[in-house]
């Protein structure tokens, strides 16, 4: 006779998503660190305009399972809803690495020994927005978060798929996370059409699947 299986955050749902909710708001230092930095927009005359304040954090869409390896598949079309606020995105690439050699341009991710990544591209308002996620493995928390830091003060570190984000666009951000062992690269670009939803949409993308690693590997130490 088996043992009993061992109680989960998938089989208290409700629990789950509150939890996330305050730890999110408690400790915003604790699991995760943000950085925002512009893109180098291809004409300074269109530069993207001065960032909105950011709205309440999200809640994530849902839990990823406890150690379960990071795989481009695992991610689709992006619908997010959280009261009022719904976002939508399509998923028009994914690729998986089994190391990060292939998205690592100067080194950094080498050095702070990046196991393997996840790149994902997504268009949104009938392609007038364009985002390119890149998430990355690594072994301790503590590896995570200095690569974080490493990356906001080096915007080129960090080979993207600049071939699916628009040619020509106004807004033009990044934003780098880490959330325990993973660190979250998020780059959101859009034209005119776009301009006055890609900071609410940028953020609530990037906060929506960053809080989907708060409860991976818990058991996961520095």
């Amino acid at each position: 006779m088996g043992h009993p299986r061992q109680p989960g955050p998938r089989d208290y749902p409700g629990v789950v998503s509150a939890l996330v909710v305050i730890l999110a708001v408690l400790l915003p230092g604790g699991f995760t660190f943000s950085v925002y930095r512009y893109l180098r927009a291809p004409d300074p005359s269109t530069a993207a305009a001065s960032p909105a304040p950011e709205p309440k954090e999200p809640s994530p869409s849902k839990s990823e399972r406890p150690k379960s390896p990071i795989d481009a598949d695992g991610y689709g079309d992006w619908n997010f809803r959280l009261g009022s606020v719904t976002f939508k995105a399509e998923k028009v690439g994914g690729w998986t690495y089994d190391s990060c050699a292939p998205v690592d341009r100067n080194g950094v991710l080498a050095k702070n020994r990046c196991e393997h990544a996840v790149q994902l591209a997504y268009a949104a308002y009938r392609g007038h927005l364009t985002a390119v996620q890149v998430i990355m493995s690594f072994p301790t928390a503590k590896a995570a978060k200095a690569t974080a830091v490493r990356l906001a003060n080096s915007p080129g570190a960090v080979k993207w798929r600049r071939d699916k984000m628009l040619d020509k666009y106004v807004y033009g951000k990044r934003r780098v996370t880490s959330t325990g062992r993973y660190v979250l690269l998020t780059v959101v670009a859009a034209d005119r059409t776009a301009q006055a939803k890609a900071t609410r949409f940028q953020h609530y993308l990037h906060t929506d699947r960053s809080n989907a690693f708060l409860f991976r590997d818990l058991t996961a130490s520095d």
